[in-house]
């Protein structure tokens, strides 16, 4: 029997069990999940938070991972500025990144989400407004969704990855994961 864990990824926390490559030892997934052979579907970078989802089976890994299969990832974004009707036009016909156009992205203004206290937190700028998106991609090419929100003027300032397909988030802190049921 397969195992499917969905976890939520805090900040600083690098998506996979082992940091070899730093002498400070940054944060991995150790510190929160100690069940043998299950392995990420994927990646999260470092100061991105949200869903992370881990199995023991190679096939779903693949699944869920391989942009062939174009699996679903919902994001909540906050970006610098206020996008107007061309930035979000331009997020949903696709953006020229310097790896190729993505594909179009499914995008909606939203209030902000609530959601916990993000640590340290996203720097407030009186002078410089910034608003909530919600972003859905089809594929998961390195840091896109913050590459997309720059290739239209708006950098992202926090960015929490909400579901994969029909998995979701819902009711997970940072640092906590439970079993989904296949």
């Amino acid at each position: 029997m397969s195992r499917l864990i969905a976890f939520n990824k805090p900040m600083g926390v690098l998506s996979q069990f082992t940091d070899a490559r730093s002498p400070t030892q940054r944060p991995t997934l150790s510190a929160y999940i100690d069940v043998p052979r299950v392995y990420p579907a994927g990646r999260l970078d470092r100061d991105s938070e949200g869903l992370l989802l881990l199995t023991d089976d190679g096939r779903l890994q693949a699944r869920i991972a391989d942009p062939k299969f174009k699996l679903p990832k919902t994001y909540l974004v906050q970006v610098e500025g206020i996008p107007d009707a061309a930035a979000l036009e331009a997020l949903r016909k696709g953006v020229l990144l310097k790896d190729g156009m993505t594909r179009p992205a499914r995008v909606v203004m939203i209030d902000p989400p609530d959601l916990w206290e993000r640590d340290p937190p996203v720097r407030f700028r009186k002078s410089v407004p910034d608003c909530w998106l919600r972003l859905t991609i089809s594929e998961g090419r390195n840091r896109q969704v913050r590459r997309m929100t720059a290739a239209v003027g708006h950098p992202t300032l926090r960015l929490v990855r909400w579901s994969i397909g029909d998995w979701s988030l819902d009711g997970l802190l940072p640092g906590q994961w439970r079993d989904i049921s296949l």
